[in-house]
């Protein structure tokens, strides 16, 4: 299977686009999906998993769902995300690369064990996948979780990984795409320049979230990121116990620009997927009664007000 990587860097703005100079039609409204799934230390049960849960939302009609961050794999042990890191053109993506293509879906795959630039380091790369099998785009994510969680563990992501300088945004049939993971929710001036700079109309946010820290923050930081940017939100969670140190809190969530939430899997801990319809006239309605892009202060009045 051929590997297509349509991306053009826009250096001004340290920005990628894809759009690969096609003009790619949409609807009035597009039927989405998000995946809720607890990943485990074996390749194959993950793929047999996602393989599973791409057919019924393609059963569904959604035109693209959108797997949580490390989809694919979660270690048991220190070390094992870096011995299973494989470049983008590897066996691992080129088989969900075919899952697209057979069910003739967008896949969104949040934080992918990519082979970094040296045997120490792996990329959090979160990959979009076209309805033709091939990758569309590719985000590294940014702000890396080195925290000591109130209650829970201590992480230092940045031990073995590299972060991302890009902002990624992406032309696609479910509308402009902005791409990011877990973690850089907390950082609302990212999904500011996505929204205001980029044109970003839905925001893609696959995540691990703690358990502690889920309970605590995932939902508002969520619909505070929908609303603040009138874009939706799609948040596909990993969820429950991965093994016997690791556990993520869950609720995938669809929320629409105006902060409701439209897509929720009723139980936070199950696998499945939740499903909703991007509406493009609610995001311009929404848009054109609150024009907060218009009344928003340029970055010069900061920097002549500190």
């Amino acid at each position: 299977m051929s590997l297509c990587l349509n991306t053009q860097l826009s250096t001004r703005y340290n920005l990628t686009v894809a759009s690969a100079g096609k003009s790619i039609a949409m609807a009035n409204s597009v039927r989405v999906a998000a995946a809720q799934m607890t990943s485990v230390n074996n390749l194959a049960v993950n793929f047999a998993t996602c393989s599973r849960l791409v057919k019924e939302a393609a059963s569904a009609g959604a035109k693209l769902l959108c797997f949580p961050e490390n989809f694919s794999f979660v270690g048991d042990l220190q070390g094992e995300s870096l011995k299973i890191a494989e470049t983008l053109d590897g066996p691992i993506m080129k088989g969900y690369c075919s899952l697209a293509r057979e069910s003739n879906i967008w896949l969104s795959l949040g934080g992918f064990q990519e082979k970094g630039s040296d045997d120490a380091h792996l990329r959090n790369t979160h990959v979009l996948i076209d309805d033709n099998g091939n990758i569309w785009s590719t985000y590294s994510k940014m702000h890396l979780f080195d925290v000591d969680v109130p209650g829970g563990a201590v992480y230092k992501e940045s031990s073995f990984t590299e972060a991302g300088k890009d902002i990624v945004v992406a032309d696609s049939p479910c509308g402009r795409l902005g791409l990011t993971v877990c973690y850089d929710l907390r950082f609302p001036e990212l999904y500011q320049q996505l929204r205001f700079n980029h044109d970003a109309q839905v925001l893609l946010v696959p995540a691990a979230f703690t358990t502690v820290t889920g309970q605590a923050h995932w939902e508002i930081l969520l619909r505070a990121r929908a609303i603040e940017t009138q874009c939706y939100v799609i948040a596909a969670a990993q969820a429950g116990k991965h093994n016997e140190k690791r556990e993520s809190y869950g609720d995938t969530l669809i929320i629409d620009p105006w902060g409701t939430i439209v897509g929720r899997l009723s139980d936070r801990s199950s696998t499945g997927i939740t499903v909703a319809d991007i509406d493009f006239s609610l995001i311009d309605s929404v848009r054109a009664k609150m024009p907060v892009s218009k009344h928003r202060k340029p970055a010069v009045f900061w920097n002549q007000h500190p």
